[in-house]
């Protein structure tokens, strides 16, 4: 019986290894080529882009562009210092707002929930969080807090930039909890701490760089958005109240409303606000990747 099988293997036509390899070699190839020209197609794009922004943007810069208020239809000079300070204020409401409860909503999908039922719808209303429209979430203020309080404000504002901040700090907080070995976690344990003192001590000390990357890329996801502040801060030509009821003035909705006027100052200014919010945004983006690899490096 063996010799008949070593008979039958030996007479075997050979398997046609040359044609396979010949046929992955060209598909690797044409893959390796597609991505590099689409890579060097957005990075085309992008690079055009910033460029754009920086010809333009810079012609548009002056020291009153930091210091003076928007100016009104017609005249001349002015700046956009109640916009620039407007959306530090929003921007800062909502993070301050998003952050704590993000990041205890994170500390409990990772810590606590993991499987049960709630954790599961939990995750499903994040992930639609994260893919809503920001011009729906608008709404949704405007329908829960400016028709109630007989206006626009900048609570309203900030609740807006909170909602959408809430599920990039959810995400990324149970993402990098879920890095933190489980041996931290038991010999925390094994001393006799409580849950809480471990979660706090030990698993928020061991991911704190990646959850403040979290942090950072939330802010500069909401500092550029536009949409839901139209319905809830709107925005004004002045310097806004104290006790941010009424419009708020606020660079995105600047950019938007001056980008579209006939007055050449205006334009400019709308270039020069889309340049500052740009690098602002590149800055953050900046930071948190050295934030993420100094931790990389401890």
């Amino acid at each position: 019986m063996d010799t008949v099988v070593d008979n039958h293997a030996s007479t075997a036509a050979p398997a046609p290894w040359g044609r396979v390899r010949r046929s992955r070699y060209l598909a690797d190839r044409v893959l390796k080529v597609a991505c590099t020209l689409f890579t060097l197609l957005g990075a085309f794009v992008l690079g055009w882009i910033l460029l754009m922004l920086l010809y333009e943007g810079i012609g548009g810069l002056s020291p009153a562009v930091f210091t003076e208020t928007t100016p009104g239809p017609g005249t001349q000079g002015g700046g956009i210092a109640n916009a620039i300070v407007g959306s530090l204020v929003l921007t800062t409401l909502g993070i301050v707002v998003a952050t704590p409860i993000g990041v205890l909503a994170g500390t409990y999908l990772a810590e606590y929930g993991k499987g049960s039922v709630l954790a599961t719808i939990i995750r499903f209303v994040n992930d639609i969080l994260l893919a809503a429209p920001s011009i729906l979430i608008g709404l949704f203020v405007y329908i829960l807090m400016v028709q109630p309080m007989g206006g626009y404000s900048g609570w309203a504002g900030g609740v807006a930039l909170a909602i959408i901040a809430i599920p990039v700090i959810v995400r990324s907080t149970e993402d990098m909890l879920r890095l933190v070995p489980g041996s931290l976690r038991e010999a925390g344990a094994a001393l006799g701490a409580p849950m809480s003192k471990v979660i706090v001590k030990i698993s928020w000390k061991a991911a704190r760089a990646g959850m403040v990357t979290g942090v950072i890329l939330a802010t500069a996801r909401i500092a550029g958005e536009t949409a839901p502040l139209l319905f809830t801060a709107l925005n004004n030509n002045f310097w806004f109240s104290p006790t941010l009821m009424g419009g708020v003035s606020n660079l995105p909705v600047t950019i938007y409303q001056f980008a579209l006027a006939p007055y050449e100052n205006w334009r400019e200014l709308a270039w020069a606000g889309a340049l500052i919010i740009t690098m602002s945004i590149l800055a953050l983006s900046v930071v948190a990747r050295l934030v993420l690899r100094k931790d990389k490096v401890r």
